[in-house]
């Protein structure tokens, strides 16, 4: 008989990824400029979580090393590149296309712990890698034989790769601080340095700050309540409380969540290359994922 013990976190994990599921889709909806969306998604997350951070860790912030800083700064940075990449693409390349692509990053952790942390890099890993490049090529093609702008589709499609390249940076670099500092102390910081880095970037591209319509203010608190609180806090409360391949591999949900929701709301349909190429990509992320835990 199954205990509430057991129901709730499952049933936590799948509102996670419903939730983070939802990000494209209020990208799309939003007509700002995509790096103002990211940045106040990012700002406003910084701004809902900062309290608690303080609240409940105070002490933390003061352990923090000169490595750790460092470190949670190149995250930040990272992080920074990974929505303003992903966020564009959005704009040039299919919701289905899009999130998939992004959602390739445990392909780049893995290539990124063996290169640079030296961590062993087994045969089902090597396939799965393979799998997921050839994903990768044959959902290009497929949308570049079917959208009227191939090369601005192809363009979406490599800032996708550009924020799963940029995001798996972000999880190497707080690999071993996550191990010493406390959760909410680590993403206040690495938030508060994204956003700084964000909100550069808007201003060398000469974009507004201020005078948009309620609808986007709005737009952007949903992006940073929806995703970035509910998708990510939650799922890292579920990760005590379930195995974290399964978190993993329930993660890989996030791209059909994302590809139902662009055709009930946006009437986006992909085509069957580019299914195709996103369930290989898909089963390449499932064959890494499953091998590393």
């Amino acid at each position: 008989m199954t205990t509430d013990r057991e129901v709730t976190p499952t049933l936590a994990l799948a509102v996670a990824v419903f939730a983070t599921s939802t990000s494209a889709i209020l990208v799309r909806w939003s007509a700002a400029p995509s790096s103002v969306a990211a940045f106040y998604r990012v700002l406003f997350t910084t701004v809902l979580v900062a309290p608690v951070a303080f609240a409940r860790h105070r002490g933390a912030f003061a352990r923090l090393s000169p490595r750790d800083l460092g470190g949670a700064t190149v995250a930040g940075v990272a992080l920074a590149v990974h929505f303003a990449a992903w966020f564009e693409s959005l704009e040039h390349t299919t919701v289905a296309a899009s999130v998939t692509l992004v959602q390739s990053q445990p392909i780049f952790v893995a290539i990124g712990a063996g290169l640079l942390l030296g961590e062993r890099v087994g045969p089902k890993t090597v396939l799965g890698i393979l799998v997921a490049i050839v994903g990768a090529a044959v959902m290009s093609v497929g949308d570049a034989g079917t959208a009227s702008l191939a090369d601005a589709t192809v363009y979406g499609n490599a800032l996708a790769l550009l924020g799963a390249v940029t995001v798996a940076g972000y999880v190497l670099a707080g690999r071993s601080i996550r191990q010493r500092v406390p959760l909410f102390p680590y993403v206040t910081v690495v938030y508060g340095v994204c956003a700084v880095a964000l909100c550069c970037l808007v201003g060398v591209q000469g974009h507004a700050f201020a005078g948009y319509p309620a609808r986007e203010w709005l737009l952007f608190l949903a992006l940073a309540v929806g995703p970035g609180i509910v998708g990510h806090t939650v799922s890292n409360w579920v990760l005590e409380h379930l195995e974290s391949v399964v978190v993993s591999v329930a993660w890989l949900g996030e791209p059909l969540g994302a590809t139902l929701l662009a055709a009930t709301l946006l009437g986006e349909y992909p085509g069957a290359v580019t299914v195709l190429g996103a369930l290989l990509v898909i089963a390449g992320v499932a064959a890494v994922t499953l091998e590393r835990a």
